[in-house]
């Protein structure tokens, strides 16, 4: 399973400095560089998924970014570990911040990038429930 690995390369990333669309462990990530280094560490080279402005209130496809990830990870449900996470920060923002699960049962557990505090884990509290609109599985392979 896929899963656990995802969750473990996801920890080894705490501490990565924030930088808006930076993908380098250790050197800078936001929450996209993030999933895509935990992809590229487990699966090779990572799929096209559209990059963002760093402007939370920005106009636009509000759906891009969880249509992208559908094309490449796989639906997912439940408190799976390594699942991606894809949360809304704001009631009518557009949904385009990601975390990885690192812990499931009572206290779930994500490992996610933000700004001005870089490569955090955090607890996937009630607040973090009620942003997440989606969830995906890495796949067990590309293209499987």
């Amino acid at each position: 399973m896929i899963g656990p690995q995802a969750a473990a390369e996801a920890r080894g990333w705490i501490g990565t400095p924030w930088c808006h669309g930076a993908s380098c462990k250790g050197a800078g990530a936001d929450c996209l560089g993030l999933v895509r280094g935990v992809w590229r560490a487990l699966l090779g080279r990572e799929p096209a998924v559209p990059a963002y402005a760093p402007d939370w209130a920005e106009a636009c496809d509000a759906r891009a970014l969880q249509a992208a990830l559908g094309r490449h990870f796989r639906p997912a449900e439940g408190d799976g570990l390594g699942d991606v996470l894809l949360f809304r920060l704001s009631v009518a923002g557009p949904a385009k911040h990601l975390g990885i699960q690192t812990a499931s049962g009572p206290v779930p557990r994500f490992v996610h990038a933000c700004s001005g505090h870089g490569v955090v884990e955090v607890a996937l509290s009630a607040p973090w429930r009620r942003r997440q609109v989606a969830r995906f599985a890495f796949p067990a392979a590309v293209g499987g």
